[in-house]
């Protein structure tokens, strides 16, 4: 795929918005000026090739390598089935707007009508393509939020990717894809949609809970757990407070520890994101417990022998300016853990440029300085290949992350019970 040519209007208007007060509206202070993405397509030889960027391959076989959260995006305008909020295209709901464009500036994809859709398709496929052979992305359909009677809320949702769709593309591209369904678990239809999904290759279950409208601690999900268990079909769920996509649904129900009730139906669940960012209530002191760190919470989930074997989480976003930098130095140290994380993206995240500063992380010590400028030049080419190479640089105290995160395959390459 070849570079693409960017829209001066958008251009215009993503930094206009953001001189604006945008930053203010993202929730921190941009420390640099630099915030569109230039989607260049090839990866030159020099950085390919950068010992760096080699030695992140070291110990790796590439086809266990499997980027567990990739998000689909698009509009809707290829035949996708996808659908987004009318807020996210209006300038009269600024955060909406600014978050779509920023996304859709992530995934380049082009302005033109009828090409969105597409053009986010060929960025992961060029993207993939320029990763080691094996290598694949998992990709995430979102299913609509529902209400506590099952009945989708299609005016409240977000954004929907349906499942055929995520479906259709993996099977389309086996040697590079893979696919993660999203299943409401309030659904009247959920346990077959599940069996359905499971028939059609799909590797986990993917929930974003506030957004959705879910409360994993509900008895209303019981029989969709019981349903996971007997597939050994893991269950992706965001935890901890979500800030990039809205819903109906109470923030209380990213909190951790309502995922207990999926762990002791025996279901296998990744938190995503580690629970790194926001607060909950301590529910283990009662419903109206004291407010602490998400992150405490997953900790203590994570100390529980009774999980041992059921409970795992992704690093996605962990590296992102809104982590608190002693959240993501104790990932990197506690290597007790690192044998139940698991390595993903959350693309196309790592391609907004503010969102991530390798150059504050070599003040911090994390980095060794002659990685900032390689990193700002590979995230400007690959943002997934930035991710794994800034996650696989990472040091902390002496720490480094397992070889054993990345190669996530056989953690869902496995046959049900």
């Amino acid at each position: 795929m070849s570079d693409r040519p960017r829209s001066p209007g958008r251009r215009r208007l993503l930094l206009g918005a953001l001189a604006g007060g945008a930053a203010g509206v993202l929730g921190w202070q941009l420390a640099r000026p630099r915030l569109v993405n230039p989607c260049h397509a090839a990866l030159p030889p020099e950085i390919a090739e950068h010992p760096l960027v080699r030695a992140a391959w070291d110990g790796l076989d590439p086809a266990q390598v499997w980027d567990c959260h990739v998000h689909l995006a698009g509009i809707g305008d290829g035949g996708s089935g996808i659908t987004i909020s009318p807020t996210m295209l209006s300038p009269l709901h600024p955060l909406e707007y600014l978050q779509r464009l920023f996304y859709l500036n992530a995934g380049c994809v082009h302005d033109a009508p009828g090409q969105v859709d597409a053009s986010y398709m060929a960025r992961l496929e060029n993207l993939v393509d320029a990763m080691p052979t094996g290598c694949k992305l998992m990709l995430f359909a979102f299913d609509l939020a529902h209400d506590a009677r099952g009945v989708a809320q299609p005016a409240l949702s977000a954004f929907h990717v349906p499942d055929a769709y995520a479906r259709q593309v993996a099977a389309a591209a086996p040697a590079r894809f893979e696919w993660v369904c999203s299943i409401h678990p309030y659904r009247e239809d959920a346990v077959e949609a599940l069996d359905a999904a499971v028939a059609g290759g799909a590797r986990a279950v993917k929930w974003l809970p506030p957004a959705m409208g879910i409360d994993p601690a509900s008895a209303q999900c019981d029989r969709f757990y019981a349903a996971l268990a007997r597939h050994d079909l893991p269950l992706i769920s965001h935890a901890g407070e979500e800030r990039a996509v809205h819903g109906p649904g109470d923030p209380g129900w990213g909190n951790p520890l309502r995922l207990r009730r999926a762990l002791e139906a025996g279901v296998r669940v990744v938190m995503a994101h580690c629970a790194s960012v926001g607060e909950d209530v301590d529910l283990d002191r009662g419903e109206h417990g004291p407010r602490v760190p998400s992150f405490a919470l997953f900790k203590r989930l994570m100390a529980e022998p009774a999980h041992a074997d059921r409970l795992f989480a992704d690093i996605s976003a962990i590296t992102l300016r809104n982590r608190d930098l002693s959240v993501m130095r104790e990932i990197v140290e506690q290597q007790q853990w690192h044998n139940r994380l698991l390595f993903g993206s959350d693309y196309p995240l790592p391609g907004i440029l503010p969102l991530v500063s390798p150059a504050q992380l070599a003040a911090e010590d994390m980095l060794v300085d002659a990685a900032v400028p390689l990193l700002e030049r590979l995230r400007d080419h690959h943002p997934i290949l930035f991710d794994l190479v800034l996650k696989r640089l990472l040091r902390s105290r002496g720490a480094r992350l397992a070889d054993g995160i990345f190669e996530t395959r056989r953690f869902f390459d496995r046959s049900p019970a």
